[in-house]
């Protein structure tokens, strides 16, 4: 079967990581511009959202936000399970392998967030097997979801780390970007998943089976839904608009209605792929921008729409970009994915 062989061979590669962000439209169709609100701001100026208090600070341990008993046994999850792949005991001097500018203050805003939430007796975390399931194969305790909820009734996205299938790198490159879209209205997950490209592919599929078998109970809007993901995430994210959900195990589904990749060096590519986003920073020694360039590039010559960005001066695994010459891309994302959905043409 050609998935499984083209992920038997990216295995063999697993810890080369993937890549993409002064901005190059190559879309095969063009998005008004000028003063016109995008959705997303229309809903962000409805929603005054404080900065979110809680009892962490940047001096506050690492180790006493995963013991902290309002995350039950998830918040172990919130940081790699494997601390080969961390570096730093304190929300402030945080430091994930592959990742370059990482924002303490991001940090400290996902984790009290979540813990506001969670004391308040919102659901935060979900699981994805069943206690059957986790033991006929134990990393899959390792698994879930994180959900950043928005206005009820939005569209979702699911956003998916990169770590180069050696780990999953939330802090930086899911959980900002879900906090960010939920911020903007919509409902964000977060996916913790297995190591490996096989696995991590299974337990998206199976995340994205989830939310719409829950969609009622999560109150999301499952019609064009988004794939997010960074480097290895990234590849995720691209797999699934490739070959659809039942590809890797999960149900038979819509594949997702926009793609929005962050500095991956993913080359393949159908004519069945989703609109696609994708940035990357132009000194990338792990994904080389040109790469993404051409992929786009090439999916635009097949009808489909695409925008792709890089920019200057920045390495891998940027993150939300704040501070650089990436800062906004987010926003521009989702304007992007909102040009894909049908009541907003």
């Amino acid at each position: 079967m050609r998935v499984k062989e083209v992920l038997a061979g990216l295995m063999c590669i697993q810890l080369i990581l993937t890549g993409c962000g002064n901005g190059i439209n190559i879309a095969g169709e063009s998005r008004e511009q000028g003063n016109k609100q995008t959705e997303a701001e229309r809903i962000s100026a409805q929603t005054d959202m404080e900065k979110p208090e809680g009892p962490f600070d940047e001096n506050t341990k690492i180790d006493t936000v995963r013991n902290d008993p309002v995350f039950e046994d998830y918040g172990r999850l919130l940081f790699p399970v494997d601390d080969w792949y961390m570096d730093g005991d304190t929300l402030g001097n945080l430091r994930l392998t592959w990742y370059s500018n990482i924002d303490p203050g991001e940090t400290v805003a996902i984790v009290n967030t979540l813990w506001q939430r969670a004391d308040a007796g919102e659901t935060v975390f979900y699981d994805l097997y069943s206690q059957e399931e986790k033991a006929a194969d134990p990393a899959k305790e390792d698994t879930g979801l994180f959900f950043f909820k928005g206005e009820p009734g939005a569209r979702f996205a699911v956003c998916n780390a990169g770590g180069g299938f050696a780990y999953v790198g939330a802090m930086q490159d899911s959980f900002p970007h879900a906090l960010e879209l939920s911020k903007l209205g919509y409902n964000a997950f977060a996916l913790i998943y297995r190591p490996g490209a096989q696995t991590a592919c299974e337990d998206l599929a199976r995340a994205i089976s989830f939310i719409f078998e829950h969609a009622e109970e999560l109150e999301v809007d499952t019609d064009c839904y988004s794939l997010w993901g960074g480097s290895a995430g990234g590849r995720m994210a691209a797999w699934m608009g490739t070959y659809g959900t039942a590809a890797f195990g999960g149900d038979d589904l819509p594949r997702p209605g926009a793609v929005v990749m962050q500095y991956t060096g993913h080359r393949e590519y159908s004519e069945h792929d989703p609109p696609t986003f994708a940035c990357v920073g132009e000194r990338d020694g792990i994904a080389n921008w040109h790469t993404m360039q051409r992929r786009l590039e090439a999916m635009s010559a097949l009808g489909i729409p695409t925008e792709f960005h890089h920019y200057p001066g920045l390495s891998h695994g940027f993150g939300l970009g704040t501070g650089t010459a990436a800062e906004g891309w987010l926003n521009e994302a989702v304007a992007f994915w909102e040009a894909q959905m049908p009541d907003t043409h």
